[in-house]
């Protein structure tokens, strides 16, 4: 799995021109599913970012995780993460794990990290999204499961 992570103090995605998931501080977190990928790495990736610490402490290091500043994360399904650039000039997307098992290892990733206790928004699996935000820092982090370097 790979997570694209933007420290926000406001995020929200839109679908068909309702508002579908928003959260104050936190983070906006891009899902992509490799075809390779399982229930452990879902679990894994929400234990590493419910506990990540990217949020600077009162001498302003990143030494806080989203718990711990009273965040929320929106998780946005992302297939497009696994789109291989590197010949042609169309993305591929073999690496990208099909419907059924993105949208079920999706659920499950957002399952676990609440379940570690983080307030968790969602977009709406496979739709196409609007997400707006206003980037804190700007802090990003690309974060992989282990063995995701495929």
């Amino acid at each position: 799995m790979r997570a694209v992570v933007q420290r926000v103090r406001w995020a929200e995605v839109e679908v068909e021109r309702c508002i579908v998931g928003r959260i104050e501080q936190g983070a906006l977190v891009l899902l992509g599913v490799h075809h390779a990928d399982t229930e452990a790495d879902a679990r894994w990736l929400a234990q590493k970012l419910a506990h990540l610490r990217f949020f600077e402490d009162e001498v302003g290091k990143l030494n806080l995780s989203v718990q711990e500043v009273g965040g929320a994360m929106l998780v946005v399904s992302n297939f497009t993460l696994y789109g291989d650039c590197r010949k042609g000039r169309r993305p591929s997307f073999t690496e990208s794990a099909p419907y059924e098992q993105g949208e079920t290892l999706y659920r499950q990733f957002c399952e676990y990290l609440h379940a570690e206790g983080v307030p968790v928004q969602t977009g709406v699996y496979g739709a196409a999204m609007q997400v707006r935000l206003q980037n804190d820092g700007p802090v990003t982090l690309i974060v992989e499961t282990p063995g995701s370097e495929r």
